[in-house]
């Protein structure tokens, strides 16, 4: 019976680790921010630097790309980094916005 109760036991806390951890989106190299200009990166360099976005939409009638990086556990700190860049009717890229919970430079 205690072997039983052990096992459960084992089972919840596995499953409550397995749980508490998860990704969203996919990595991007942060480093390539750099090399964007306002005004001057086109879409396709944009799409070689890194890859395809993890949402593509519109605002004000204009294309609005985002990169998406979040990771999760309970054993350690959450990672979290979002790439949003606005591009005009000629696809050039108009703004952009980076934010990261890592205190560190891209």
């Amino acid at each position: 019976m205690k072997k039983n109760q052990s096992n459960i036991v084992g089972f919840l806390i596995l499953f409550f680790l397995t749980a508490c951890y998860g990704t969203v989106g996919e990595n991007f190299d942060s480093s390539q921010l750099k090399s964007i200009q306002n005004n001057v990166t086109s879409q396709e360099e944009i799409f070689q630097k890194f890859g395809a976005p993890f949402k593509k939409g519109i605002e004000n009638n204009q294309a609005m790309w985002t990169y998406q990086f979040d990771r999760w556990n309970a054993l350690g700190p959450a990672q979290s980094k979002d790439l949003v860049i606005l591009f005009d009717n000629k696809n050039i890229v108009k703004a952009y916005r980076y934010t990261t919970s890592n205190a560190k430079k891209p």
